[in-house]
């Protein structure tokens, strides 16, 4: 009579694992040249140009705002980056504003500035 499954045929764990689908790894979004270095060397008010191209603007040491073109279309990102092996990559925390949304928020900004001051 012959095993129904190959755990009974093989002890081996590496045989069992290997039946299993790997893990697609994410694609790690390109990190500027410039944002590379220590983020307290790259403190200004001054943009600076992202590897495609993009103008990058520091808000704090680990937070930038970016404009850039995405399929034809302006956007403007804020996102939080971390630091690995000495470089700074792009995190999971961050949004990007198509033209409208920017431009809905800057028309708000007066009141939003009083209101944070109200709190």
């Amino acid at each position: 009579m012959m095993p129904k499954s190959k755990e009974f045929i093989s002890s081996s764990e590496s045989d069992v694992d290997s039946d299993e689908p790997k893990p697609k790894k994410k694609k790690r979004e390109q990190v500027p040249e410039s944002k590379k270095e220590k983020p307290e060397a790259s403190q200004s008010k001054k943009p600076t140009k992202g590897a495609n191209g993009e103008q990058m603007f520091q808000l704090s040491k680990m937070r930038f705002v970016s404009v850039s073109e995405f399929r034809g279309k302006v956007l403007v990102g804020i996102r939080e980056y971390y630091e690995a092996d000495g470089d700074l990559r792009p995190g999971k925390k961050g949004i990007s504003l198509n033209m409208e949304q920017w431009n809905n928020l800057k028309e708000q900004i007066d009141e939003i500035d009083k209101a944070v001051k109200s709190v």
